[in-house]
């Protein structure tokens, strides 16, 4: 067996196990620029006399002093980093990306997929993999060999799991951890209050993120069993929403940054809390807008008409505009698609200030499961000889719809939309 095949150190490297030689043949030499101390978390060092040129008269003492301090602080800081990092991954780096992929019986280039589909970038052949990389790599390529995924279904596994993760990562870190990691009064530094912290928070946070993806996988395979059929799965009738702040570009111009920060957290914090509590499901936040999708179109009305009224009632909030159609959706990837959702787009840009549009799809669907009535009219004159004793009086209407304007939008030819309202 080789030094490669024992996962031991490559010909070619030296004994930290950085890259300097030739990467193995058939694969891609390793970048230098990314093989050098650093990617061990080790900063290369300046020359003895600290001005660049091998020497210096006495009055450098104090250059060379402050320039000492300033590379000890970093090492300290890459000292730490490096060891957050065996911390969180459970293991120290051991193999290069060949060694990795050549381990868990995986050819690079499907390895290099991988990696590239959940977000890893490029690091030539740095010694920087672990043996819980190796393992989702067999993972994966299992799945495949037992025929339970395509290869290009694991690569989307891959992907979704990678985007969804990084952001999640993003977020704790800058607004969960960062709140906790103030400097104390006991002298620490952030840095250094950062690894026990970490210690103690990872545990918990690992099993909280698998509870919630647990509850999350049993709700998504629910709603796909009832579907009516095996195209209904992929291509799915629903309502779908979207809620603009408006006036948000001028509002970007007006507000500090810490301000205008503050106020899209809050507006997507309670979005996505009224779409959850109402069951509808929040597909994204894009900042001054957010997307939900609801099965029902009872409940995309409920939960148009409470964003309104909630964010009307916050003083500092700019008003909101909602656009709702119901229609068949493609969804992939946690996202959905078509030209339903094209239409809810459309309706929201044209819709008045603090309003809830809808298409006629979405009016009629109200209709059909007597969430609104058909005709206000019709309605009107049930309600009118109940009170008169001739007739049977009209269902409990939820909503009102209101006809508006027709009018030609780009690429969907003409629409008339209708203005939801509650009843009475």
């Amino acid at each position: 067996m080789t030094a490669d095949e024992s996962g031991a150190t490559p010909r070619g490297a030296d004994a930290e196990g950085e890259a300097v030689g030739e990467a193995p043949a058939g694969e891609p030499a390793g970048d230098p620029a990314r093989s050098d101390g650093a990617a061990e978390g080790v900063t290369g060092g300046s020359d003895e006399s600290g001005d660049g040129n091998g020497g210096g008269d006495a009055n450098d003492g104090e250059g060379d002093d402050a320039s000492e301090k300033d590379n000890a602080s970093e090492n300290a800081e890459n000292n730490i980093a490096v060891k957050l990092e065996q911390l969180i991954l459970g293991a120290e780096r051991r193999y290069t990306p060949f060694q990795a992929a050549r381990s868990a019986g995986v050819s690079m280039d499907l390895a290099a997929r991988f990696w590239r589909a959940m977000g890893f970038a490029d690091i030539g052949q740095v010694k920087a993999l672990t043996e819980a990389d190796v393992l989702a790599l067999r993972r994966l390529a299992g799945l495949v060999e037992a025929g339970l995924l395509s290869e290009a279904m694991a690569v989307q596994v891959a992907r979704s799991t990678g985007q969804t993760t990084a952001r999640l990562a993003d977020w704790q870190i800058d607004s969960f951890l960062e709140g906790l990691t103030e400097p104390q009064d006991s002298g620490l530094t952030r840095t250094e209050i950062t690894y026990p912290l970490v210690e103690l928070l990872l545990p918990e946070l690992e099993e909280f993120l698998v509870y919630v993806w647990r509850r999350q996988l049993a709700a998504a395979t629910g709603r796909v069993v009832q579907a009516q059929d095996d195209a209904e799965m992929v291509n799915r009738r629903l309502a779908v929403g979207f809620a603009d702040l408006v006036g948000f570009t001028r509002l970007t111009r007006r507000l500090e940054e810490e301000e205008l920060g503050e106020l899209v957290e809050a507006f997507e914090t309670t979005a996505a809390d009224l779409v959850a509590a109402h069951g509808g499901r929040l597909i994204k936040t894009l900042g001054d807008e957010v997307l939900f999708a609801a099965d029902d179109a009872g409940i995309a009305a409920e939960i148009g008409l409470r964003l309104i009224e909630t964010m009307g009632h916050d003083e500092t909030m700019p008003e909101l505009r909602v656009g709702i159609a119901f229609g068949t959706v493609t969804t992939r990837m946690g996202d959905v698609f078509g030209t339903t959702v094209n239409l809810a787009s459309r309706l929201t840009s044209i819709a008045p200030k603090d309003t809830v549009l809808v298409d006629e799809a979405f009016a009629e669907e109200l209709g059909r499961t007597g969430d609104a009535p058909v005709s206000e009219a019709d309605a009107a004159a049930a309600e009118k000889a109940a009170q008169e004793g001739t007739g049977s009086p009209p269902p409990p209407y939820r909503f009102a719809l209101q006809p508006m304007w027709q009018r030609p939008v780009r690429g969907l030819g003409v629409v008339e939309p209708w203005m939801l309202s509650r009843r009475g």
